[in-house]
């Protein structure tokens, strides 16, 4: 059965991570929720380079935080922030792709 991450997760967001790297956070409703998406590894170096079209030296990291229920995925910027021809200068409407990402959870 195909699960929508927006459904589980209470906050899916984007952010700078300093000038040359964005974050998305992806905090979810749940602690089941979280331990299900985790063990199945959907967010993976494969699943961010598929949606955000960069290759893998382009992930700075993965990280699961279990006490807040949350995974936060850290990648290069494609142009620093600020740069000419860059659109998000903060970073803040980086976490679209996440929107549309869906996949199958065992039960």
């Amino acid at each position: 059965m195909q699960t929508r991450l927006i459904d589980l997760a209470e906050v899916i967001r984007s952010k700078n991570s300093g000038p040359y790297e964005l974050t998305m956070d992806i905090l979810f409703r749940t602690e089941e929720d979280f331990k299900r998406v985790a063990a199945a590894g959907v967010i993976s170096v494969d699943s961010v380079c598929q949606m955000y079209k960069i290759t893998p030296d382009k992930v700075v990291g993965i990280l699961e935080f279990p006490p807040a229920r949350a995974i936060k995925i850290t990648i290069r910027r494609p142009l620093c922030s600020g740069d000419l021809g860059e659109t998000d200068v903060y970073g803040a409407q980086q976490h679209a792709p996440l929107l549309n990402l869906t996949f199958d959870l065992p039960e």
